[in-house]
């Protein structure tokens, strides 16, 4: 039997399913002359045997998104007829129910193959799951303190983590870096924790007298799984930078992965020295530790970020020697890059900034500065 022919028989059989147990809901409905609501625990059930199919059978999600459709379509019915049968009908209003039931399906049908699609790309591509959390969504509390700005202070980034009073009322250095100890201290999403982490491992390097291209935060997706790329001289280092929880493990196909990046970058630069350092705040498993050393590539294990380095960009503007700093959420942030043989430095608070002269930088909308 084929693959195809074998999905399609599964298809039939959880539709037959399905069918049975709307059947034997509809006519328990009628046999009983029940309200609507007795059918709440008959749709849970159902809804958790689907969902338990769901995950047991995933890479099949064209098949699945349909059984799921036909369930919500079994449930949706109950409620038009509902509306019709009850004392008091609702004509009108079941027909209504009825096309949005149809157009929310569609929807939920089109969702869950996305879904899906998704995970599937995610098993074959590991590196596809550390990029799922793309925004930090912020939380109701933050919203409405947001919200208690003019259209002008918003443009600056500060007010996500002040109060109106506190914004208004602070001096620039405490209210500065008032922001800055708590966008430390707020939760942060797995991506800005993954990005905050390359910036922590590239200053590093820096540090270390490197120039450091940060091509995992500036290129996105483009990266390749290359992070950091460290030049000192004639010498090259290709970093990955992981820094996931202490209960999760670095497995090989991570490592794998990172090794056809690395591959991929030698292959085009032949004349360069390459290495490879593969930097991650928790361990990797025994297996990924032999392939790792059969491949080359360097490990930093158990090297967690350090909230107390300094990450304060101090700059000297190109344009007119203007002098100002950056805070890790300024939008030019990342953009922005230290030469100290100029004068520019990190540092770690924001009076050690302004004692040396330098200002915050502006704020930008739509290309234009705002002060």
């Amino acid at each position: 039997m084929g693959y195809f022919e074998e999905k399609k028989n599964e298809l039939n059989n959880i539709l037959r399913l399905i069918a049975s147990e709307k059947s034997s809901y509809e006519l328990y409905l009628k046999s009983e002359k029940q309200e609507r609501n007795v059918g709440i625990a008959w749709y849970k059930k159902l809804e958790e045997g689907v969902h338990q199919m769901a995950r047991e059978r995933q890479q099949g999600f064209p098949w699945l998104a349909n059984a799921y459709k036909e369930l919500f379509k079994a449930r949706d019915a109950a409620q038009s007829d509902y509306l019709r049968r009850k004392k008091h009908p609702a004509i009108q209003a079941s027909e209504v129910v009825k096309e949005q039931s149809r157009l929310r399906r569609e929807a939920e049908k089109e969702a869950r193959i996305a879904k899906y699609i998704i995970e599937y790309y995610e098993s074959i591509a590991p590196f596809l799951v550390d990029l799922k959390e793309e925004v930090d969504v912020p939380t109701e509390e933050d919203r409405k303190m947001f919200a208690e700005y003019s259209d002008e202070e918003k443009v600056d980034q500060v007010t996500q983590y002040l109060s109106k009073e506190e914004y208004r009322k602070l001096p620039s250095v405490e209210r500065n870096q008032m922001a800055l100890d708590r966008f430390w201290k707020r939760p942060k999403s797995s991506w800005l924790i993954g990005r905050i982490y390359e910036r922590y491992i590239g200053f590093l390097f820096e540090a270390e007298g490197y120039d450091v291209e940060y091509v995992g935060i500036l290129k996105g997706f483009e990266d390749l799984g290359r992070d950091l790329i460290c030049r000192k001289g004639k010498d090259f280092i290709i970093v990955q930078c992981k820094n996931w929880a202490q209960f999760r493990t670095i497995y090989e196909k991570h490592i794998f992965q990172f090794f056809g990046t690395v591959f991929q970058y030698k292959d085009k630069n032949p004349d360069k020295k390459v290495r490879a350092i593969f930097y991650t705040a928790t361990k990797l498993s025994d297996l990924a530790r032999r392939f790792a050393s059969e491949l080359h590539i360097e490990l930093k294990e158990n090297l967690p970020l350090d909230k107390q380095y300094p990450c304060i960009k101090c700059n000297i503007s190109k344009v007119d020697s203007t002098k100002i700093y950056h805070l890790p959420f300024d939008q030019q942030y990342d953009k922005t890059k230290i030469e100290t043989r100029k004068g520019e430095f990190y540092c770690a608070t924001v009076e050690e900034a302004e004692d040396k002269g330098f200002r915050r930088a502006f704020k930008y909308r739509g290309g234009k500065k705002a002060s």
